[in-house]
């Protein structure tokens, strides 16, 4: 084979990789989109009458998830299913603020912590690796760290709302989170960067709840509390 033919052949294949990329970039661009519509929507909870609307707000949201599950399906099929971390960081970012968005739902209806498999399930992808499209324990645990730092804001705009038994419940649930990871093996540098950033949700929250014991509203919200039980 000659030169020519050589570096026509390698043209092929990359323009071919070319196409792939195109191709899942539109179905990207397209699930930021869902994502941004869902974020726009939970971000209403944040306002003063917000907390009165969370079950409403969190069953539109799901309705939106079913349109995440059309797109992923699209997804796969635009590259080689063992191919996945090839064209990984494409998704990779939108996929984590998909899995802070279903993490954020499962909280505000629950207020625990959703597993890699329930959010593999309402994004329908795998949890498994060796089953093709998956989601990634790395972007499982960005996404939950992102759920950190909502859920700070959250306290702090909760005692605004006059809401201030909610404060002690994301304080238990963040520390109980913190603590998870303390037992990880963290490697990679973005994500424990990220993790690095848990401290200050921690040190956030932790404030947020010393200002109601000053103010004598933490009895309060332990009555509460213990009137909603």
């Amino acid at each position: 084979m000659s030169v020519s033919d050589m570096f026509a052949v390698l043209q092929g294949a990359l323009g071919q990789d070319q196409d792939i990329r195109e191709e899942i970039r539109k179905v990207v661009q397209a699930l930021e989109q869902t994502a941004r519509e869902m974020l726009t929507l939970l971000q209403g909870v944040h306002q003063g009458p917000g907390f009165q609307h969370i079950p409403k707000k969190c069953q539109k949201a799901r309705e939106h998830f079913s349109t995440v599950r059309t797109q992923m399906e699209s997804l796969k099929t635009k590259f080689p299913a063992d191919q996945y971390y090839r064209f990984h960081e494409h998704w990779r970012f939108v996929l984590q603020r998909l899995v802070f968005l279903a993490a954020f739902v499962v909280y505000l209806e629950s207020e625990t912590l959703v597993t890699r498999e329930a959010v593999a399930e309402i994004l329908g992808i795998e949890a498994d690796r060796e089953r093709g499209f998956h989601l990634d324990i790395e972007d499982y645990l960005s996404g939950v760290l992102t759920l950190a730092s909502e859920l700070a804001r959250l306290a702090v705009n909760s005692v605004t709302a006059g809401d201030y038994s909610r404060p002690l419940r994301i304080s238990t649930f963040i520390n109980e989170l913190d603590s998870g990871f303390r037992l990880l093996n963290l490697k990679n540098d973005s994500l424990r960067k990220r993790y690095d950033g848990l401290k200050y949700d921690v040190k956030k929250i932790e404030e947020v709840v010393y200002d109601l014991s000053i103010r004598g509203l933490n009895k309060e919200a332990t009555v509460a509390a213990g009137g909603e039980k």
